[in-house]
């Protein structure tokens, strides 16, 4: 039996996760952003930077999350809605991953070891902001 960690469940939350991380950011940006015709836009910019964030590109997300913080500083909004648009993509990722995979440790484990990476990836730039 072939070990699944983290650097697979990177990679295979890189192929399936961009809709359902798009859903939770748009989702989140909706309670925040009174001026709706710009959540597609925030969750776009949002989700390229957790493809980058993901992918362990952290020079090209920190670009990124300095041009949605831009987007979202004449909306009246800030960190606080970033990170809780943060914070509810990774428990929906986590959510699916249960779920999904409870069956199959292995590959649950390397899901889990993934969004481990993710957040420790992630907690540095949300104290930074």
């Amino acid at each position: 039996m072939q070990k699944f960690g983290a650097a697979d469940g990177l990679s295979e939350l890189l192929e399936w996760s961009e809709p359902v991380i798009f859903d939770c950011l748009t989702e989140t940006y909706r309670t925040y952003v009174t001026q709706k015709d710009v959540i597609g836009h925030l969750g776009r910019l949002h989700g390229r930077a957790w493809r980058a964030l993901i992918a362990g590109d952290m020079r090209r997300f920190r670009a990124l999350r300095r041009e949605l913080t831009a987007a979202l500083q004449p909306l009246g909004v800030g960190p606080t809605c970033m990170a809780a648009a943060d914070a509810r993509a990774l428990a929906e990722l986590n959510d699916i991953i249960a779920a999904r995979f409870q069956r199959c440790g292995r590959i649950a484990q390397g899901y889990r070891l993934a969004l481990v990476e993710i957040a420790n990836r992630l907690t540095p730039v949300l104290q930074a902001a």
